[in-house]
């Protein structure tokens, strides 16, 4: 089989060297690619979005199966792109129609398909600048803090949390008013969740599903999960809180009526559902979907999963996925983000990067990375993970920060105290 994957971070590198692995493989194809993923396969230098340029690979590469890992090319609609193309609709993809991503792509449209189907989630309202007093209003009737998403995708920015009324008043204003664009002309409120979060996720074919391995991640560039919200700073899996009682729950009462709402409404869903949970008092509450995986949780749920990608992939399309039993490695990983000094704000790129670990009792998986002149270089705000799988939690993220300490690259920074509310 000739894969191609979309997209050129942590996740597509995770995704890359698993399939790597894969027994169905013939060759693998990553567009853009970075500096890790030429080890996986051919990196391929095109726009994912540029839906033209991804036809011309897959009949060039002959292609038989897309994983598409960002959202962007999702929402705008890729899959329904190859569905309609004669040359290309017998050619699988692993995402979503247009529609289906509205789940990721509008948080308005999630919050309605949440209440629709009865999906555990927080009281919400949606505004717009023309009803922007109303929004006030019912802030005023919510407890401190203040929750506010801009409706469209804001590359995983557009979420404010916020401790004082007249703050959020302010805030409110400045999002309908184009602080994150046009992914703010639609503002949603929420009331805020107190408790502990929990990344879930699963693959299906609108029919039929497969859960994969659950992880925490964390978002705050500071310790102690403070500071700006970033990507992701690393990742856990599996997650301590997540026990059969509580998983029972996220399934009956989560996945169950997530992919029913789905079939009730006639969407065409191939792919993953990432499910954004938090824990109230046991009970599982979505925060958000994603329709593909989540970063930086790919890499520590991947490196978890003993099955062939390929083979669960395959079952998908055939209609075979209720027969295919996926094996997860019982232990621990922990996943550590290395970050440009700056970011999430200004940071530079191009720092050279070396001390590489030459071991591979680790996984080094590149996000924002580029080879130059026989170099490896930064290209981005995250800049690379390191997934340790040990018996323990401690094991694990010993492991995964040691190497995080000897690989070397100006500014490089991490957070030393991941799993601290584990």
């Amino acid at each position: 089989m000739n894969v191609l994957i979309l997209g050129s971070g942590g996740r597509e590198h995770t995704i890359a060297w698993k399939i790597k692995q894969s027994k169905k493989l013939q060759n693998l194809y990553i567009a853009p690619g970075n500096g890790g993923t030429q080890a996986c396969g051919e990196n391929v230098n095109i726009d994912p979005s540029d839906f033209e340029a991804v036809k011309r690979i897959v009949l060039e590469k002959q292609i038989s199966l897309v994983i598409v890992g960002p959202e962007a090319p999702l929402v705008q609609g890729i899959a329904n792109f190859f569905q309609s193309d004669n040359e290309l609709n017998q050619v699988a993809v692993v995402g979503p129609s247009a529609e289906g991503a509205e789940l990721e792509g509008s948080k308005d449209f999630a919050k309605r398909f949440m209440m629709n189907f009865n999906i555990p989630t927080a009281r919400y309202q949606s505004f717009t600048k023309y009803t922007l007093a109303d929004g006030y209003r019912f802030l005023e009737s919510l407890k401190s803090p203040y929750v506010l998403k801009a409706d469209g995708l804001a590359a995983g920015k557009g979420v404010l949390i916020i401790d004082d009324l007249d703050e959020a008043k302010i805030e409110f204003q400045n999002m309908l008013e184009g602080k994150f664009g046009e992914a703010g002309s639609v503002v949603v409120i929420e009331e805020f969740l107190k408790g502990i979060e929990v990344s879930c996720f699963c693959y299906t074919n609108g029919k039929d599903y497969v859960m994969l391995p659950e992880a925490k991640d964390y978002k705050r560039i500071g310790e102690g999960d403070t500071g700006l919200n970033t990507g992701g700073m690393g990742s856990i899996s599996p997650v301590p809180f997540v026990d059969d009682e509580f998983y029972n729950k996220v399934i009956t009462k989560v996945v169950e009526p997530t992919i029913k709402g789905l079939q009730t409404k006639g969407i065409n869903y191939h792919g993953f559902i990432f499910f954004g949970l938090i824990n109230v008092n046991s009970e599982p509450y979505v925060i958000e979907y994603n329709v593909r995986l989540g970063d930086p949780e790919t890499e520590s749920i991947l490196p978890r999963i003993k099955s062939d990608l390929l083979e669960m992939f395959e079952a998908g399309i055939n209609n075979t996925l209720n027969d295919f039993k996926i094996e997860f490695n019982p232990q621990t990983a922990a996943s550590v983000m290395l970050v440009s000094g700056g970011y999430p704000g200004s940071y530079e790129k191009g720092k050279e990067i070396s001390n590489l670990p030459t071991t591979d009792d680790s996984i080094i998986l590149h996000a924002g990375t580029k080879e130059e002149n026989g170099k490896l270089l930064s290209n981005g705000g995250r800049v690379m993970a390191i997934t340790s799988l040990r018996d323990t939690l401690q094991e694990a993220l010993a492991a995964s920060m040691e190497k995080a300490e000897s690989i070397q690259f100006d500014k490089k920074y991490y957070r030393k105290d991941l799993g601290f509310d584990l």
